[in-house]
Formats: structure tokens, C-alpha cells, sequence
């Protein structure tokens, strides 16, 4: 019987295709959308998650079914002396808190990582996790570890509309017909458990390069001013084009560093559009 599996959400931007390449498990995250529940990844493709959001279409997301969820951790553990589950943020859905509530009576068989990430750095924590498993180590020692380091980590993201933001309640109709008429790019930040608002760009341009400044910034001052020192990743909300280019940009200013690129989570896309862009970092272990 193998020792550690690692479990993951679908937030962490791993396909089921990459998790089978990788050895581990995700739990795909429900959506509604129109009464319909769709699951990420089986009959809900990034393609057709945008295309129903550009129409308008209301969609809602949704924590996956405790059955579904014990089911896998049962049949895992057939398989596995243990697991380490690693949801999205608790500071951003309720997953956490359920996944927490469930494992109690697995008898500490499953460990749930408080983990504070959610898209390219959730990804790290779930790779993070995949090498300490190869070192040997247990399911609550990997749970420790991802949870000591869990702070050590930053995202930004430029939001291209306020349409999704006003939609969503984060912002007020008037607040987000000012900052349409006046062409405003916001900069959102994610540290550990919140998405808050960060900066105000009037260009993509001026966006990404207050992006820059900040994760220099944070290099410098949280993440002991090395760069070679940190996973470096680009994210985007149906935006690849744009993505792309950015990354040109990142390599030059953190020469050396392979730059991964990759969709934000959909969870989050539905709360801000397509059109955006992220850079993210996570602190090497």
C-alpha cells in the first residue's frame, strides 16, 4: 500500500489529465449556471464557462458534494495509507471548512491543509506537496509544512471591466460607472485569505507594471530579496494573447526564472471577467 495521496480542487487550475500525469486527485468544483449544476473539467470546459459568461448568462459557483467527497477519500484509502487534502482559501469558500468538518471521522487518515491559496499558488502548495510525499514524509507532517509557509505567497490581478465586480455586490453601480467612464484598470491583490483591491491603473499597461513594482516590492521585503528564491507564474481570464506578452515583460525584469503561465481559477473568473491578468508568486520550501 503507497503512504501519501494528494488530493486537490479543481481551483488549483490542475486539469484531470495533468493530476493522472502527476499521480493525484481533484475534486472537480461546481457551478450553477441557469439551474444547471456543471462540474469543472467533466462537463464544463473553459471555453464554454467564458462563452456563458459573455452572454450574461448568471452563473454562481458551489462547494462540491460531501458525498462526492468522502466517497473519494474512502476509495482512496483503499489504495493509501493516508491523505493530504488541499482545498481553496478558506478565506474564499466554505470547501475548507466542510473538508475540515468531514475529515474527523477518517481518524487522522486525512489531513486538510488551511492552505490560503487558491489558483497558480494553490498549484504550487499541491506540487510543494508532491515532493515532501517523495522525502517520506507523513500526511500531517506535509500538512504542517504547507501551513507553515502558507502566508508566502502573493497574487495581482488587473481586472479589464467592473461589469463582474458591480454584478457580484464588491463594488457599488455608481462606483463602477465612474471607473468605466473614466477606462479604469483595477489592481486586486490576494494575500492569503482576502481579495482586496490594490491599485487603480488607467492602461493595461500602467497595470502590469504596477503588478511588477508590487511583487519586486514583496520579493524584496517578504520573500528575502532573492527572486531565483520563488516559483514565479502568470495567470489570465480568457486572455492567453495578453498573458503571453506579459510574460516577455517578467522575464526581463527576473532574468533566469521560468515563468509559468496558466488560467485563473474559475472561481474567480466568475467574479471578475474575462480580459484579466495576474502575476502570482510562492516562496520556494
Amino acid at each position: 500500500m503507497k503512504k501519501v495521496a494528494i488530493v486537490t480542487d479543481s481551483n488549483s487550475g490542475i486539469t484531470r489529465n495533468q493530476a493522472e500525469q502527476l499521480g493525484i486527485f481533484v475534486v472537480p468544483m461546481p457551478f450553477m449556471i441557469e439551474q444547471d449544476q456543471y462540474l469543472e473539467g467533466i462537463n464544463l470546459s473553459q471555453e464554454e464557462f467564458y462563452e456563458k459568461l459573455k452572454q450574461d448568462i448568471p452563473i454562481s459557483t458551489s462547494q462540491p458534494a460531501i458525498s462526492d467527497v468522502v466517497d473519494l477519500w474512502n476509495d482512496i484509502l483503499n489504495h493509501y495509507e493516508s491523505v493530504v487534502h488541499i482545498p481553496m482559501s478558506s478565506g474564499l469558500s466554505s470547501s475548507y471548512s466542510t473538508a475540515q468538518m468531514l475529515c474527523e471521522d477518517f481518524d487522522g487518515k486525512v489531513q486538510v491543509v488551511n492552505n490560503q491559496r487558491i489558483s497558480v499558488t494553490q498549484r504550487q502548495s499541491v506540487l510543494d506537496a508532491i515532493e515532501l510525499a517523495k522525502r517520506d514524509m507523513s500526511a500531517s507532517e506535509i500538512k504542517e509544512k504547507l501551513e507553515q509557509v502558507k502566508y508566502e505567497s502573493s497574487i495581482y490581478i488587473m481586472v479589464d471591466t467592473l461589469k463582474y465586480l458591480k454584478r457580484g455586490g464588491r463594488i457599488t453601480a455608481a462606483a463602477a460607472a465612474l471607473g468605466t467612464l473614466l477606462k479604469l484598470k483595477p489592481v486586486l491583490q490576494i494575500q492569503g485569505e482576502k481579495l482586496d483591491a490594490y491599485a487603480k491603473a488607467r492602461t493595461v499597461r500602467q497595470a502590469k507594471t504596477i503588478m511588477l513594482d508590487a511583487m519586486k516590492k514583496d520579493i524584496e521585503q517578504r520573500f528575502g530579496g532573492d527572486y531565483h528564491n520563488v516559483h514565479l507564474a502568470i495567470a489570465h481570464t480568457d486572455n492567453e494573447d495578453e498573458a503571453l506578452n506579459f510574460k516577455q515583460q517578467v522575464e526581463e525584469a527576473f532574468p533566469g526564472v521560468e515563468i509559468y503561465v496558466d488560467h485563473l481559477s474559475l472561481s474567480v473568473s466568475c467574479h471578475i471577467g474575462p480580459g484579466s491578468l495576474a502575476l502570482a508568486c510562492s516562496k520556494l520550501l
